[in-house]
């Protein structure tokens, strides 16, 4: 399996996640944000940084690459999509997934590990885990709380379309502590916390967040 790992200006975990995609079990592919190629990948990761700076709103410029009309195209079709951290501000830029990211309600980065509970296991990069199982995972932003209206958040709330939650503690005033939603097909998932940073039980936080990357293996052969 090929997992494409898109690189923007300004991306700073392309290389960690590329790493995730491997110790998966899948090869990573290296795409560039000016290209409309997605070199055939069965899978697409969009990782965290500040691409194009994050000049204006964070992944608002992102939004525009080339690369991003191809992997919106492909996401509607059904590719599994996953955006982290900066990732999914474009996702959410991109209006592949509902709601946006602002800044940290402590008005500081934060960078610490957080406990997480999976929500919805049934997309096709949580698949791996258990519905109610909690994790830990490090997160590292400093515009990561998730926000969208009443009625976005009801609607999230009732298709089982949150797929994470902040458990122990909210580090950046997500609404109902959001960590991560999917879109209503479950092939497109943004979270905020990095889960290509816990893949290895030698280091860090473990390998809690390894399911992510082999999750979206099952869901290539299963489609």
């Amino acid at each position: 399996m090929k997992v494409g790992v898109v690189t923007f200006p300004g991306s700073l975990d392309d290389v960690d996640a590329a790493r995730a995609v491997r110790v998966a079990g899948a090869e990573a592919v290296p795409l560039w944000h000016g290209d409309h190629d997605l070199r055939g990948v069965d899978a697409v990761v969009l990782p965290g940084g500040f691409s194009y700076g994050d000049y204006l709103r964070c992944g608002a410029i992102a939004r525009f690459a080339p690369v991003m009309t191809e992997v919106v195209a492909a996401a509607e079709r059904g590719l599994p999509v996953l955006g982290i951290c900066n990732g999914f501000q474009i996702l959410c830029e991109s209006h592949l997934l509902r709601g946006a990211l602002i800044r940290n309600d402590v008005r500081r980065f934060v960078c610490r590990d957080v406990q997480l509970r999976i929500d919805n296991a049934a997309t096709a990069w949580t698949s791996a885990y258990e519905a109610g199982q909690e994790i830990v995972v490090p997160l590292k932003s400093g515009e990561g709380g998730y926000v969208a209206d009443s009625d976005t958040l009801e609607r999230l709330e009732g298709d089982g379309q949150v797929v994470l939650r902040y458990v122990d503690a909210n580090p950046n005033g997500a609404m109902r502590d959001v960590a991560g939603v999917t879109n209503e097909r479950g092939n497109v998932v943004g979270l905020m916390p990095h889960p290509e940073h816990a893949i290895d039980a030698m280091y860090g936080a473990g390998a809690d967040g390894l399911g992510f990357f082999t999750s979206v293996l099952t869901a290539a052969v299963d489609a």
